[in-house]
């Protein structure tokens, strides 16, 4: 090395990152035209890791603290760079420093719908989004496979990755998984802690800690769900149709046992067990069909009826006179 190429060189002193950038998990130190003076100074701040990398390979790392650059701090490094004969030298080599912070608050979702297999449903594709957070935990997996030569690594450079394994490791558990869809909707909490245990693996081989996983929305295609809205609207109607059976019979019944219903306690209990046999095909048949024993009755017969239960007080006045003009009407 030639005299001015020699002083034209720079020699590091201190090496320290601060972190002055949001977002950064990797940031390799300027080396060009630098070279590492022996007894130098290396500053590694908490929620940081630094590495020293020699022609690509990995030397060595440490933690939080300042550490004096010798060959007693760098044993590898030293005999790599063959310090054991030249350690009075500067020595150049590649420093990595890593950001082990907490990333939170990052997005995940389904680009495509995920087909499972529902035990009440049947096949169901379903999309679903929500959060999660992540750290570096393991720098040698996370250059190797990731990183790697760049400069500057960011949260962006890596999110397609992390998404991609995400959304592998969520297919496979719900591709195999018994969890109903009603389930993943109503206890998202436990369906959430699921799918962390599912998802953690695939980010480990990365070096990444997945910190906290969570599951926001769980939902169908819009045509499944208006279908399933339907299918339990009719369970709904079925249910209510039911009820008001059991109303209207439990009604006439104690209509027929009131004391002011007239002197036939007995009688009025049959006419109204009859009343209710009729009012329950009334119901059964589709709106604006009869029932085919009152179809075939003579309407004056009915008017008959119909008096002897409004002297029985089974019906009111109003009633009575409203279904006379209705029979009426049909004559």
């Amino acid at each position: 090395m030639g005299l001015m190429s020699f002083i034209s060189k720079q020699f590091i002193d201190v090496i320290q990152w601060t972190e002055d950038q949001p977002g950064i998990l990797a940031y390799r130190y300027p080396m060009q035209d630098k070279e590492i003076q022996n007894g130098a100074q290396l500053v590694v701040r908490e929620t940081q890791r630094a590495a020293f990398f020699n022609e690509g390979q990995f030397a060595d790392q440490f933690g939080a603290g300042t550490y004096t650059l010798n060959t007693k701090t760098l044993p590898i490094l030293t005999y790599l760079e063959n310090w054991d004969k030249f350690f009075e030298s500067p020595f150049k080599s590649d420093v990595y420093y890593f950001s082990q912070r907490e990333q939170l608050d990052q997005k995940w979702g389904t680009t495509q719908p995920i087909t499972i297999r529902d035990k009440e449903y049947g096949p169901l594709r379903i999309r679903a989004f929500g959060t999660y957070s992540y750290r570096v935990a393991d720098i040698v997996p996370f250059w190797t496979k990731l990183c790697g030569t760049a400069e500057i690594y960011t949260v962006q450079d890596v999110e397609g990755q992390i998404r991609s394994a995400i959304l592998t490791a969520l297919a496979t558990f719900l591709g195999g998984s018994d969890v109903a869809f009603v389930d993943m909707a109503a206890k998202q909490d436990e369906f959430s802690r699921m799918l962390a245990q599912a998802v953690a693996p695939a980010l480990k081989e990365f070096g990444l800690e997945l910190s906290t996983f969570y599951v926001q929305s769980v939902s169908l295609p819009e045509e499944l769900q208006q279908h399933l809205d339907k299918a339990a609207s009719m369970r709904l109607v079925g249910n209510l149709q039911a009820y008001t059976q059991f109303q209207t019979a439990d009604s006439i019944a104690l209509a027929a046992a009131n004391p002011n219903g007239g002197a036939g306690a007995g009688v009025g209990i049959g006419a109204g067990i009859g009343m209710g046999q009729m009012m329950a095909q009334t119901m059964l048949n589709p709106a604006g069909s009869a029932a085919p024993a009152a179809a075939k009755e003579d309407p004056i017969q009915q008017i008959e009826k119909l008096g002897e239960l409004f002297k029985k007080g089974v019906l009111t006045q109003a009633e009575f006179e409203a279904k006379k003009a209705e029979l009426l009407s049909k004559i």
